[in-house]
Parts: C-alpha cells; structure tokens; sequence
C-alpha cells in the first residue's frame, strides 16, 4: 500500500468516482463485448442508473456503439454495446537513431495506416516532418477521430515529457512533448521505449491477467529496460530507473556514447554484435564499404558464416548476463525481450537461458518470453501511452 505523499496529493471527489466507474465499464466492454446495460451492471457491481449514465454519455461521445437487440424470454430486450473501435485513431511514433515508424492504430492496437523514415539528426526537423506524416495519414483515413498522440524512444524523460538522456540519439535536454503538441494541436505522452513496451504488453501482450511485475528488454543500437513491478511503472529519480544498458561490466571495455566505458549494451547489444563480427570477420572489410547492419548479420548466420554465428552466440552470453542480474536483483514474473534478435530466438534463447541457469537464483521462477516481432511492439508500445489515459486507473494520490 502506498503512502500518501501529504506535500503532493490529489483529493478523491465525485468526478474521481465517475472516473473510475467509467473506465471500469470501458474494460469490461474491451473484455466481453458485446454487452447489455444488464450484464454491465451485473458484472461489474454499478448500479443500473449509474451504467445507464455512464453508456449514454460514452454514446454520445463516440466511444460505444448500439447493435443488435437479443433476446429474452419476457421482459425488455436488451441492446447490445460494443466499443467503437472504428471511430478512435490514436497516433504511435516509434522513434529510432536511424529511423522512425508513424502509425495511425484503432483501439485495439490495429494499424491503419503507417509510415517510415530516416531520423533526422535535428529535433526540430524531426517534429516537423512527424507533423506532416500525421496530417498525411489523418488525411487516409477521415473517419478516425484522433485522440492523440503516443511517441517511445531510445531515452529517459522527465514528467513534463522533456528528454533528459538519450546517448544513443544524440538529442539534449529537447522539450518533445510541447514540441510536438504545437505542431499538431494534439495531446502527446512521450516515454522511454522499454517502458513503453512493457506497458503495451500488459494491456495487448498474451499473458496472464494478473501478471503484476513485469520486466521489458529492447536490444537494439543499445539495451533498454522498463520495469513494471506491482502492476506501475518505475521512474525513479529523475525518470533514469530502469538504465540497465549503462551498468559497467567492464571499467576498461569499450566506451559507450553515454561517456563511461564498458557498458552493459556495449557487450549485449546489436551493435555489439556487429562490432564482434566487423572485428573477427575474413577478409576485412574495406574501408569504402558501408557499415554492416545487425540485420547483414542475422542473413550471414542464417547462410551459414561462421563468424557471423560466433558474434551472435557472444551477444547472446553477454544478453544472459545482463538478464540473470535483473532475475536476481528485481524478480519479475516475465522478462520480454524486443527486437530483431528474437527473430533467431531458436539460436540465442537456449544461450540465454543457460547463462541464467548458472547465474541467477534458481529459486527465481522469470519466465524469458521473446517477443512476436510482427506485433512491432514499440509502435504498439507508443499507442499504449494514449490507450491507458482511458483506460487506465485514474491518478489519485
């Protein structure tokens, strides 16, 4: 139970219960739709008036629909609601050094419409060309009406959605958010990739629903993680928790573009990899040939180059290593990995999960779950950022 921070609270009033009762009904209808005005109240324990309410107003504001009329044995015939799934776009930004996805997603996570371009190096380049792509799928697809707007990125940011600390993008102290909002007049929610795709495989992901502590790991140009432990997630000071990428292995290893040497996802990371591979690799490659993608590498290995295998197999040990430190130290329930390395799981997880045998406490029962790549659960991830302002448990105390 927490403790109420008596210095910064918000009071419970009527509008705090109205709150909740009409997330709650909004839940049970995404749950078990469709449902009659009967079986909502019978279900979730409201009063028929209240649920009566509460559904006349999300009519009329767009979120429920009225279909088909069932029928009883005597009595009033029950209108079925069903969620308006057709009617709500929400807007994700998957934001990368070297590229970025927009996609325009129904409520249901389902994409619309999407596309993709290289990251700008400069942020405010990089907004306005978000804000044209926006317009241009809002344009495709008129129907939806846009509630906003979800971005996760390689990178921490404060309460106020101004990045805070981004080595990997190279952007400073950039106020992203206020950004954004002014050049598209919507609401924007801005997180940390990992902890964005942490969020969206609780309210989307296939798992238990009372999965309470949750850790996500996106390896990519680096090692992101988000911590989800009592069903919230954990900022910390500064909203810096969770940077397990940055851990020191090593205080003589490789600098790392965060200013210490020997970082965590300097061993663990697609970069990483590729860097193994670039180092031990025959013959060299020339200096005119463009750097090698970590998706080069995964197509070396799947033709069988043998020094392509050995820099995933050393990844995959370092990868261990990192996971059976956050097994040991938080104990989660499930720790999801995203990114490409899980489309070669059948070769990396069996290293994985050896390295966690002999390194974390086996009384630690984590489940190592990789993701299904074609959710693309970081976009998936930024639409959840909009999808739990709904749906979500109000902010209370």
């Amino acid at each position: 139970m927490r403790k109420i921070d008596l210095t910064n609270f918000q009071v419970a009033t009527s509008e705090t219960a109205r709150q909740i009762n009409r997330r709650i009904t909004l839940n049970f209808l995404r749950h078990h739709q469709p449902m009659s005005r009967a079986d909502l109240s019978r279900r979730s324990g409201l009063q028929r008036s209240t649920v009566s309410a509460i559904v006349d107003q999300l009519i009329e504001e767009g979120w429920i629909t009225e279909g088909a009329i069932g029928r009883l044995p005597r009595g009033r015939r029950p209108r079925f609601l069903h969620l308006n799934v057709e009617r709500t776009g929400i807007v994700g930004v998957n934001l990368r050094p070297e590229m970025t996805t927009v996609g325009l997603a129904n409520i249901d996570a389902r994409f619309e419409a999407q596309r993709s371009f290289p990251t700008p190096a400069d942020p405010s380049a990089f907004v306005r060309l978000v804000a044209r792509t926006i317009a241009s799928l809002r344009t495709e697809c008129p129907r939806m009406v846009c509630e906003g707007i979800g971005v996760s990125l390689p990178g921490r940011v404060d309460a106020a959605g101004r990045l805070v600390f981004a080595p990997n993008l190279g952007w400073r102290d950039v106020d992203l958010r206020q950004m954004l909002e002014a050049a598209t007049e919507l609401p924007v929610n801005v997180e940390n990739a990992a902890n964005a795709c942490a969020l969206g495989e609780v309210w989307f992901g296939s798992h238990d629903e009372h999965l309470r502590h949750l850790v996500a790991v996106t390896v990519s140009e680096g090692i992101g993680v988000g911590v989800l432990l009592n069903g919230q997630l954990v900022h910390g000071a500064n909203a810096m928790a969770g940077e397990f990428g940055h851990m020191t292995l090593d205080e003589s290893g490789p600098p790392c573009c965060c200013g210490k040497r020997g970082c965590w996802e300097r061993y663990a990371s697609n970069s990483a990899a590729v860097d193994y591979y670039t180092n031990s690799a025959q013959p060299k490659r020339g200096p005119s040939e463009p750097r090698l993608r970590f998706e080069d590498l995964l197509r070396l290995a799947e033709g069988g180059d043998r020094s392509a295998v050995e820099a995933l197999e050393r990844m995959a040990q370092f990868l261990g290593a990192g996971l059976a430190t956050i097994v040991t130290g938080l104990a989660p329930q499930l720790i999801v990995v995203i990114g490409e390395v899980t489309s070669i799981w059948d070769r990396v997880g069996p290293i994985v999960a050896d390295v966690l045998e002999r390194r974390a406490l086996r009384e630690t029962p984590t489940r190592i779950v990789p993701t299904d790549h074609t959710t693309q659960p970081r976009l998936r991830g930024a639409v959840t950022l909009v999808i739990q302002q709904h749906f979500g448990v109000p902010n209370v105390a």
